[in-house]
């Protein structure tokens, strides 16, 4: 038998919309096992954690990416290369230090939030996509950068733009490489 041209890409599509489905019922099942939105952002970040540091190897063998010379390439790799693997999706990136150690990643289009209408206000507090900082994180720790990654805005609580924010905690010179 042979194979259409667009079989690949429309089962990759179906597979992200199940993703994002799956994920919808994830946030829903953890909002009622846990009272505080605190605790579900915990565990979302958690789970992405996981996630990240065996997703890098998956990224690494399919990407064929170069080591990144400077924090400001790593957030490019991860804005154009990374989300676009992933969840189809190019954020565009901006260094907001003049140290050049804290970088946001504005997605003009969040996937997973594309059946979402809008969070309960009961529910005000919670970080519904907070799985993706997890997994930012927990691949960056894997190539040896520690980052603290966090959302700054987010379209379902109203923001104009969902912004993401990665800051570098340590100074590029503190790297030091094997060879």
């Amino acid at each position: 038998m042979s194979r259409s041209p667009g079989r690949k890409t429309e089962n990759h599509k179906i597979s992200r919309e199940l993703f994002i489905l799956t994920y919808g019922a994830l946030v829903a099942q953890l909002c009622k096992d846990y009272e505080k939105d605190e605790d579900v952002n915990a565990c979302l970040d958690r789970m992405g954690y996981s996630i990240g540091i065996r997703l890098i190897d998956d990224f690494l063998a399919r990407s064929a990416v170069k080591r990144c010379r400077s924090y400001s390439e790593t957030a490019d790799i991860i804005a154009q290369v990374a989300f676009k693997m992933y969840l189809g999706i190019t954020p565009s990136v901006s260094c907001s230090s003049a140290a050049g150690n804290e970088f946001s990643l504005i997605l003009d289009k969040n996937p997973l939030v594309d059946f979402v209408e809008e969070l309960p206000a009961e529910r005000a507090s919670l970080c519904y996509c907070n799985l993706l900082c997890g997994v930012i994180r927990g691949a960056l720790e894997m190539v040896h950068l520690a980052a603290e990654v966090t959302f700054l805005q987010d379209r379902l609580k109203g923001d104009a733009v969902t912004e993401i924010g990665i800051t570098f905690l340590r100074k590029p010179e503190d790297r030091k490489h094997k060879r």
